[in-house]
């Protein structure tokens, strides 16, 4: 398909629930800046009175799975349920997963898949956007919020005008890698078997869903922790697992470290790795960060 403006809707919006008028989904696809059509679903706010919560109304958390996911998976579609209550939630597949177009570049340009479902959210009226990435996601949303922020590091790559509409007002990610090409545990082993290998592409594609581009970064991106000093003065909330079986402590604490005093550690006793490995009350206590800080 022809590119279009990010956001853009590519196609009649379908609902595929029928449950009240004010909760049911809508599922289109978003057009990104390089012309990939992104499977994207929207979720209104579960509202539900608290006197001592912000309303929901104005917020909308956008959600950046992890590698292999898509915006069906039971993972991804929990993540959504339990972050309603504090505010609406876009959901998506990244380029090369499930019914998205494109090829999945591993978190390099899947900032442009983001940037058009946050440009997606402020469309629908919402004020506040968070973005709330996992694994692969949580790398993205760091990058995301350097480039699409205020320093001008972006200007490069995506250009300044690039930037309209797509900053976030508050980052979490979760699970995270620090640093590219990272080998040091054997999941990171065989996930790099699949990125690279025409073998382990054939087995992404067939077995995950996932379509992965055969080319390698050209030039590199700027990694996690490099963009992490550009966040500021978005707030940015760091979640790690202590068990987690693909990234070690080393990575959240660099992250952190480059942070400073602008980003914030959560470090979760018996946590495994991103979306599976959340649980319902660590994501509402993410809700209510991001509530408290977005905006």
């Amino acid at each position: 398909m022809g590119a279009g403006t990010a956001g853009h809707v590519a196609r009649s919006t379908v609902r595929p629930n029928s449950e009240t008028t004010r909760r049911t989904p809508m599922r289109t696809f978003l057009h990104t800046d390089d012309g990939v059509t992104i499977d994207s679903v929207y979720d209104p706010a579960a509202v539900v009175y608290d006197a001592s919560r912000p309303s929901a109304g104005d917020l909308a958390f956008v959600v950046a799975h992890g590698f292999t996911g898509d915006v069906d998976k039971p993972h991804v579609r929990r993540v959504a349920e339990v972050l309603a209550p504090h505010g609406a939630v876009v959901t998506f597949s990244f380029r090369g997963h499930g019914a998205s177009g494109g090829r999945s570049t591993v978190g390099d340009r899947e900032v442009l898949d983001l940037a058009a479902a946050v440009r997606w959210a402020r469309e629908l009226g919402h004020t506040r956007v968070a973005t709330v990435g996992f694994s692969m996601g949580g790398s993205v949303v760091l990058r995301h919020a350097a480039l699409y922020g205020r320093t001008g590091v972006g200007d490069a790559e995506i250009g300044p005008s690039g930037r309209g509409g797509a900053g976030t007002d508050a980052v979490v990610s979760v699970s995270a890698p620090a640093r590219w090409y990272y080998r040091g545990t054997p999941r990171m082993r065989r996930l790099h078997w699949l990125v690279t290998r025409p073998e382990g592409r054939l087995v992404s594609r067939y077995g995950f869903r996932t379509r992965i581009h055969h080319r390698g970064w050209d030039p590199v991106p700027m990694s996690p922790v490099q963009a992490v000093p550009h966040i500021a003065p978005t707030p940015l909330l760091i979640v790690h697992g202590d068990i987690d079986g693909y990234f070690p402590l080393d990575h959240p604490r660099m992250l952190a470290d480059a942070a400073g005093d602008h980003g914030e550690l959560w470090l979760e006793p018996g946590m495994g790795h991103a979306e599976h490995a959340a649980a319902d009350d660590l994501l509402a206590r993410i809700g209510d960060w991001v509530a408290g800080r977005a905006g």
